[in-house]
């Protein structure tokens, strides 16, 4: 047999063992997601039932942790951003990056901001603004007043910027260190072994950990999918009459779902890559028309004003489980989304890890924390601060549309009211769709990874698998949104986000515990 060959067939082999399935993690988070889905069409109750009861369970019993883990990943990706340990290069002195600054921003950007930012950047100021759901209650604060329009942006803010991103980061970080320059597995598993050695790779360990965190992004890809199919829905009942229901949800959900998973099954730069930099142009040219549109000096006003009364309160709302702010603006608001980033957070982790390779960490910082958190408050600050001034100078009344027709309604009755709106709002449901896709394609990418075996960071995971995860994750999410609408249009999917994010706090509190030993504590790999 000639030399050629024989590396021909070592190659084979090789290739053929990295692309085997991990079966302890593929078959029992198969069969739960499955499981649910199938659940979900016999028994929707019995499905909402579960889910609820798992929401109101864990957030009244974690939200203590939830919050002290929130802060303490705020504080360790500051100093590991700030300090000499930012200067570490992702994979070691001489590795390149593959992705330019552009190309890579949008794609840690647009894989883990899904619909949140369109769903809530209107509604959530207005919600907080009329103590719509009983927000304000425990603030000392009066409804409808210039305070309580301060106070609903620093909120907003508080939730969706420097936090949130501050979990997906610390976690992207500790796999892409653990993987390019400790030379783990591409898992979370590998995560840990800072804290408990090889042992924790061996054994059941890891088919339970990555278990858990393939079942916790599974569940909260489905929750964001179902927020986006009530949106676009009730946007399209508003303005071109076709009355939202499960017919209307079936047709989005075949739509969105074939989107994202066609660009999984392309792969990172045919099609993640693209659908990533067609999804940030359409964010950038809404944002600069509502620049342009609202009123500006507004919304730099109370966007300061809100970000200075968000650090007036920080300890006091970081560290609060819901006896003091209430149930309805604490684990209702806060905590559910807490619990939804952080059932992303392992998983996304993995994905901001594959396209971070060649990079220092203060670079992955700037792209993964800073950048999207700044990117965040531009967005609440435009949308948010232009909803505000309207509804306090009775330009729309978006309180009363939002008590009458749902949490999410905000946003359509914002859109009719701007010039141009014809073409604004059609621009609006792309952009929802869009971003959700471009969210689903990386998560369900990073899935198939997590199932395979010793699978390298530049190759695709199978394709078969991507498109399983993708139609278990559809059924569910349209299941939820048909059927367990709940109060605020939305309690179903909410409901299943908050199980996804206790499935996985444990082991994201390990991964705190895990950078804190490794960056502080161990030797330092360079």
């Amino acid at each position: 047999m000639s030399l050629k060959t024989e590396n021909d067939r070592a190659t084979k082999i090789v290739v053929d063992k990295k692309q085997l399935t991990r079966l302890s993690v593929f078959v029992p988070a198969f069969l739960v997601v499955g499981g649910g889905a199938i659940l979900g069409i016999v028994n929707n109750q019995l499905l909402t039932d579960i889910s609820m009861n798992g929401f109101v369970g864990s957030l009244r019993g974690l939200g203590w942790l939830y919050q002290i883990i929130s802060i303490v990943a705020l504080i360790l990706v500051a100093i590991v951003t700030f300090s000499k340990l930012g200067n570490i290069r992702l994979g070691g002195s001489e590795a390149k990056p593959k992705y330019p600054f552009s190309a890579w921003f949008a794609m840690a950007l647009t894989g883990g901001i899904a619909t949140g930012v369109i769903t809530y950047g209107v509604n959530e100021p207005i919600i907080y603004f009329g103590n719509i759901y009983g927000e304000m209650e425990n603030t000392g604060i009066e409804p409808g007043t210039s305070m309580a329009a301060i106070y609903a942006m620093g909120r907003s803010l508080y939730n969706w910027t420097f936090i949130p991103y501050a979990m997906y980061s610390l976690s992207g970080l500790v796999v892409a260190y653990m993987y390019f320059n400790r030379k783990q597995s591409l898992s979370v598993t590998g995560t840990l072994t800072p804290l408990f050695g090889e042992k924790i790779t061996k054994g059941i360990w890891p088919g339970i950990i990555d278990t858990l965190s393939v079942l916790a992004i599974a569940l909260g890809l489905a929750s964001s999918l179902g927020a986006g199919l009530a949106l676009v829905g009730s946007g399209i009942e508003t303005f071109y009459g076709i009355k939202q229901g499960p017919i209307v949800w079936l047709i989005l959900v075949f739509i969105i779902t074939s989107m994202f998973t066609l660009s999984a099954l392309n792969g990172l730069d045919k099609g993640i890559r693209r659908m990533a930099n067609i999804n940030t142009t359409v964010f950038y040219v809404i944002l600069v028309a509502l620049i342009i549109i609202g009123p500006t000096l507004y919304i730099l006003q109370t966007t300061t004003a809100g970000f200075s009364h968000w650090l007036q309160n920080f300890w006091g709302w970081g560290l609060d489980p819901g006896i003091i702010g209430g149930e309805a603006l604490v684990m209702w608001w806060t905590l559910y989304d807490w619990a939804i980033w952080i059932a992303y957070a392992p998983l996304m982790g993995i994905f901001l890890a594959v396209i971070s390779y060649g990079r220092t960490i203060r670079q992955f910082m700037l792209i993964n924390w800073i950048l999207p958190a700044v990117f965040s408050i531009v967005w609440f600050g435009v949308f948010g601060g232009t909803a505000l001034h309207w509804q306090q100078n009775n330009t729309v009344d978006l309180v009363s549309t939002i008590k009458e027709s749902g949490a999410v309604a905000g946003l359509w009755a914002f859109l009719a009211n701007l010039p141009l709106g014809a073409i604004i709002i059609p621009v609006v449901m792309i952009a929802l769709i869009l971003s959700f896709a471009t969210a689903a394609d990386s998560m369900v990418r990073s899935i198939a990874t997590l199932c395979t075996v010793n699978i390298r960071f530049d190759e695709e995971p199978a394709k078969w698998k991507m498109l399983v995860w993708a139609i278990s994750i559809a059924i569910i999410a349209y299941v939820m949104v048909a059927f367990a609408g709940g109060e605020q249009g939305v309690d179903g999917v909410k409901y299943l986000a908050a199980l996804g994010g206790s499935a996985v706090l444990f082991i994201f509190v390990l991964q705190v515990c895990s950078a804190i030993k490794m960056f502080f504590f161990d030797k330092i790999e360079k």
